[in-house]
């Protein structure tokens, strides 16, 4: 049944979306703040992907852009609900709701945005699960609804259509030019389609999820309890079931660099303690691998999520700073998300890693033994 999220909810939402992004997704803080700025004490409307009518026609919105630079060039906040307009100007239909491409940070907080000020209600799914860097890095691809056309705005009330028929990574290639001309980042509508390709490709009850984990994070540290059992208990019964402690430590190096449009880098967590040791996490916007002395324990799609050791409040990839004391945790993707046909699109693969994808469950259990440590090849 249909849902509301109301003034209340963003801060829980914005958590539990940043800890969904692993690193990625953009600013939550900002996010939140525009939400807020056009919400007041207005409510917006959640609906199921479930009980939506298989014609409905939604059309999700999102930023694209480098999360470095987000934090500087604040978005105008007219930008995300002008893309849409474009787009329907475009196709010559009007939005039924619109629905986020992806669950993590900022761009969870964007189709709200879009409904505050339209009216329309948002759909509780997204095309990632996550956060991915690209915008072709999406469930909806994979399972053949495409992005293009696509529309972007700019701060300025630039205009883009990019038409390039069944080709995302095409579109993802001149999108991602666009965006860097406009000062590395930018607002989309894109992936048009029904409600019964929504039912099909989606990865359901994503922002439901994250308002779930957001709030019972809080909670617990209200409580005194221990915030990293509620994330283990409130994904218990989820796509998502399976956590696993990958590494304690303090951030003792970061090298992050704003390149060809995306933050990409490194990190290593040594015990806190000055013990034996190290992790070190190798991300492009989001992370994407975890190898301890080595050893992978953790790779993408699944979730590699850093956050505060006592607090478990996620930390972007932005936001790593030296002397942070960290808790890494691995996190299970849904099984859509696992399939041949996924994994070409966001695997190992697609990031230039030279290991195999293996689910981090098993990589904690030992039952895969872990592989040696690989390069980025882009």
């Amino acid at each position: 049944m249909s849902w509301q999220i109301t003034r209340d909810d963003l801060a829980d939402l914005a958590r539990g979306a940043t800890l969904l992004g692993t690193g990625g997704g953009g600013d939550p803080y900002i996010g939140m703040m525009l939400v807020q700025g056009v919400l007041g004490d207005g409510a917006i409307t959640i609906l199921d992907p479930d009980e939506i009518a298989d014609d409905l026609f939604v059309i999700p919105t999102a930023q694209m852009g480098a999360p470095t630079v987000m934090i500087e060039k604040i978005p105008a906040g007219t930008e995300p609900t002008l893309s849409l307009r474009i787009l329907e100007e475009h196709l010559g239909r009007t939005a039924d709701a619109t629905m986020p491409i992806e669950c993590g940070g900022i761009n969870s907080m964007i189709p709200l945005i879009v409904a505050a000020e339209t009216g329309l209600p948002v759909v509780d799914a997204d095309g990632m699960g996550r956060a991915f860097p690209e915008l072709s890095m999406e469930t909806f691809a994979v399972y053949g609804v495409h992005g293009s056309p696509l529309a972007l705005a700019g701060e300025r009330g630039e205009r883009v259509i990019i038409d390039t028929g069944d080709d995302d990574r095409q579109m993802e290639w001149l999108a991602r030019a666009v965006t860097i001309r406009l000062g590395g980042v930018g607002h989309i509508a894109e992936y048009a389609m029904t409600g019964a390709d929504v039912k099909r490709t989606a990865v359901p009850r994503t922002l439901s999820m994250a308002l779930a984990l957001g709030r019972a994070i809080r909670v617990a540290r209200e409580e005194k309890r221990s915030p990293f059992d509620a994330i283990q208990d409130t994904l218990a019964t989820t796509l998502y079931q399976h956590v696993r402690t990958l590494f304690e430590g303090k951030v003792v190096d970061v090298d992050r660099r704003t390149t060809e449009g995306f933050a990409k880098g490194v990190a290593r967590i040594a015990p806190a303690d000055g013990g034996a040791g190290e992790l070190e996490i190798r991300f492009q916007n989001e992370n994407l691998i975890a190898l301890r002395d080595g050893d992978m324990v953790a790779i993408v799609p699944d979730l590699i999520c850093v956050v505060d050791g006592d607090s478990a409040e996620p930390i972007t990839t932005e936001g790593l700073r030296y002397g942070q004391r960290v808790r890494v945790l691995g996190i299970s993707t849904p099984e859509m998300m696992r399939t041949p046909a996924a994994l070409a699109a966001f695997g190992p693969d697609a990031f230039g890693l030279t290991e195999s994808f293996s689910p981090v469950e098993l990589l904690a259990s030992g039952e895969v033994r872990p592989t040696a440590a690989s390069t980025l090849v882009h």
